[in-house]
């Protein structure tokens, strides 16, 4: 297992704007890190610096803290599975999973019980006589997995392998990618720019935006305690008020509200709590009265929004709430579910 640290790492196109800015991360022996981010915000970039695809501006990555800034790609011993599969459509199953072992000069013996092993860990057994036109989508990238797993790599690298599957697939996927990391124990390092795949498979996420990092943790985290309000609407977060923080109370548009002891400091605040967060029904305290301006069902939630003085909540419930536009309904604010954020940009 292999240590992966990036240290102020810069990397910069023909003299171009910077597409990362000073990027620090280690991802520990064994663990799943995602990558996470918009489009544009240099997750894919770092992918290829790590694997030695492009060689950053400014700064450096190591291995076991040993640099690899000068170790050729197919020396490093990261290897890196793409969103499009890249098969050899001219060769079956069984021999694209064997290709990199074939390389390697290994025996026919050892290459054949190495391909039936990693064709079952993905659970594709039987499947070395098929052609990869033969195979599903999922089942395509199931095969690049067991090639890339197959030579046992320091690293395993993800570029997007979720993105071009159905929902149902991707979740199956999910589950796959996760199991096969624990049970090899091997450092793998996944790029996606879907909140619900990084949460299911990370070890801890590294979100970045504009080509650095926001924040990195465990998945938990970006929901509980995000670092600012990017990082919180970026995780589905859209209960923002400004507020005025006084010991364990925020004055607020609401009127004032009870909360949890913070280490942020009295003064201007931004107050968020999550749509999930929001209870229906009188509990104890921040007990406000609203009036159901928005009512939408989505299958397994629902989602409301509810008007008070001229603020308005948005709360997610159960399919089984229903509400009518212009209904009264009290809303409870748990006050271990508010969460307090700097003031940025005029907030």
């Amino acid at each position: 297992m292999t240590t992966v640290s990036l240290h102020n790492l810069s990397l910069a196109f023909h003299a171009g704007p910077a597409v990362l800015h000073d990027v620090s991360l280690t991802v520990a022996q064994g663990e799943l890190m995602v990558l996470l981010g918009p489009s544009g915000s240099g997750k894919t970039t770092i992918l290829r610096a790590i694997a030695g695809l492009l060689r950053p501006t400014e700064g450096d990555i190591r291995f076991d803290e040993r640099t690899v800034l000068d170790v050729p790609p197919e020396k490093r011993g990261a290897v890196m599975v793409f969103q499009e599969h890249a098969l050899f459509p001219f060769m079956d199953v069984g021999a694209n999973v064997a290709f990199g072992l074939r390389m390697r000069r290994i025996d026919a013996g050892t290459i054949r019980r190495k391909v039936a092993q990693a064709l079952a860990a993905v659970q594709l057994a039987g499947y070395e006589d098929r052609r990869p036109d033969e195979l599903s989508g999922g089942q395509r990238q199931r095969v690049a997995l067991a090639r890339a797993l197959v030579i046992q790599p320091r690293v395993l690298l993800l570029d997007e392998p979720l993105s071009s599957l159905e929902p149902s697939l991707r979740e199956d996927l999910r589950g796959i990618i996760r199991t096969l990391q624990q049970q090899a124990g091997i450092t793998m390092i996944f790029v996606t720019h879907d909140q619900a795949d990084a949460v299911a498979v990370a070890d801890r996420i590294c979100l970045l935006m504009q080509g650095a990092v926001r924040q990195t943790g465990e998945p938990r985290s970006f929901f509980e305690r995000p670092v600012d309000s990017d990082v919180a609407r970026f995780f589905g977060g859209n209960n923002f008020l400004p507020g005025f923080k006084r010991g364990r109370i925020v004055d607020t548009d609401l009127g004032p509200l009870e909360v949890d002891d913070s280490e942020r400091p009295d003064g201007d605040v931004l107050v968020t709590i999550r749509p999930e967060a929001v209870e229906v029904g009188e509990n104890g305290h921040n007990n406000l009265v609203g009036m159901v301006e928005s009512y939408s069902f989505h299958g397994l939630v629902a989602r409301c929004g509810a008007g008070i003085s001229d603020t308005q909540l948005q709360l997610t419930v159960t399919p089984y709430q229903r509400f009518s536009r212009g209904e009264e309904i009290i809303l409870h604010l748990p006050r271990e579910r508010i969460h307090l954020l700097p003031v940025e940009n005029g907030q």
